[in-house]
Protein backbone atom coordinates (compact mmCIF):
# COMPACT_ATOMS: atom_id res chain seq x y z
CA UNK A 1 0.00 0.00 0.00
CA UNK A 2 0.42 3.37 -0.54
CA UNK A 3 3.37 2.89 -2.97
CA UNK A 4 4.26 4.71 -6.33
CA UNK A 5 3.79 3.01 -9.89
CA UNK A 6 7.07 3.11 -10.12
CA UNK A 7 7.83 1.45 -6.54
CA UNK A 8 5.02 -1.31 -7.76
CA UNK A 9 6.60 -1.90 -11.23
CA UNK A 10 9.87 -2.26 -9.53
CA UNK A 11 8.40 -4.82 -6.68
CA UNK A 12 7.29 -7.04 -9.73
CA UNK A 13 10.65 -6.58 -11.76
CA UNK A 14 12.74 -7.87 -8.77
CA UNK A 15 10.39 -10.80 -7.35
CA UNK A 16 13.25 -12.79 -7.75
CA UNK A 17 15.55 -10.53 -4.87
CA UNK A 18 12.41 -10.89 -2.85
CA UNK A 19 11.49 -14.07 -3.23
CA UNK A 20 15.11 -14.98 -2.02
CA UNK A 21 15.21 -12.36 0.56
CA UNK A 22 11.93 -14.06 2.55
CA UNK A 23 12.39 -17.49 1.55
CA UNK A 24 8.69 -18.45 2.25
CA UNK A 25 6.24 -19.16 -0.64
CA UNK A 26 5.40 -15.20 -1.43
CA UNK A 27 1.48 -14.40 -2.91
CA UNK A 28 1.41 -11.83 -5.93
CA UNK A 29 -1.62 -10.25 -6.37
CA UNK A 30 -1.79 -7.69 -8.61
CA UNK A 31 -5.33 -8.34 -10.68
CA UNK A 32 -7.03 -5.85 -12.02
CA UNK A 33 -4.93 -3.45 -9.84
CA UNK A 34 -4.20 0.50 -10.56
CA UNK A 35 -0.59 -0.08 -11.82
CA UNK A 36 -2.02 -1.95 -14.35
CA UNK A 37 -4.25 0.61 -15.12
CA UNK A 38 -2.11 3.51 -14.75
CA UNK A 39 0.18 1.66 -17.18
CA UNK A 40 -2.15 0.20 -20.24
CA UNK A 41 -4.56 3.39 -19.04
CA UNK A 42 -7.25 0.96 -18.89
CA UNK A 43 -10.55 0.45 -16.61
CA UNK A 44 -10.62 -2.94 -13.80
CA UNK A 45 -12.83 -4.60 -15.95
CA UNK A 46 -10.34 -4.47 -19.05
CA UNK A 47 -7.05 -5.64 -17.50
CA UNK A 48 -6.66 -9.35 -18.20
CA UNK A 49 -3.90 -8.92 -20.33
CA UNK A 50 -1.91 -6.60 -17.69
CA UNK A 51 -2.84 -9.47 -15.25
CA UNK A 52 -1.89 -12.01 -17.13
CA UNK A 53 1.60 -10.28 -17.93
CA UNK A 54 2.07 -9.94 -13.66
CA UNK A 55 1.25 -13.80 -13.24
CA UNK A 56 3.74 -14.53 -15.60
CA UNK A 57 6.37 -12.47 -14.11
CA UNK A 58 5.66 -14.38 -11.19
CA UNK A 59 5.74 -17.68 -12.43
CA UNK A 60 9.20 -16.95 -13.36
CA UNK A 61 10.47 -15.20 -10.26
CA UNK A 62 9.19 -18.71 -8.81
CA UNK A 63 5.89 -16.99 -6.70
CA UNK A 64 4.10 -20.05 -5.43
CA UNK A 65 0.75 -18.46 -5.48
CA UNK A 66 -0.85 -15.91 -7.32
CA UNK A 67 -4.27 -13.68 -6.83
CA UNK A 68 -6.31 -13.37 -10.07
CA UNK A 69 -9.81 -12.11 -10.91
CA UNK A 70 -9.87 -13.84 -13.91
CA UNK A 71 -8.65 -18.00 -13.32
CA UNK A 72 -8.48 -19.72 -16.86
CA UNK A 73 -6.24 -16.86 -18.86
CA UNK A 74 -4.15 -16.90 -15.77
CA UNK A 75 -3.90 -20.28 -15.27
CA UNK A 76 -3.51 -21.69 -18.46
CA UNK A 77 -0.88 -18.91 -18.95
CA UNK A 78 1.06 -19.74 -15.45
CA UNK A 79 1.19 -23.33 -16.93
CA UNK A 80 2.61 -22.44 -20.39
CA UNK A 81 5.50 -20.21 -18.30
CA UNK A 82 6.51 -23.33 -16.07
CA UNK A 83 6.27 -25.56 -19.03
CA UNK A 84 8.66 -23.59 -20.42
CA UNK A 85 11.13 -22.73 -18.09
CA UNK A 86 11.35 -25.94 -16.17
CA UNK A 87 9.85 -28.60 -18.73
CA UNK A 88 6.74 -28.70 -16.72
Amino acid sequence: FAKSLENNLECVRRLPELIAAFGLPVLLGTSRKSMIGLTLNLPSDQRVEGTVATSVMAAMAGCMFVRVHDVQPNARAVKMTEAICHGE
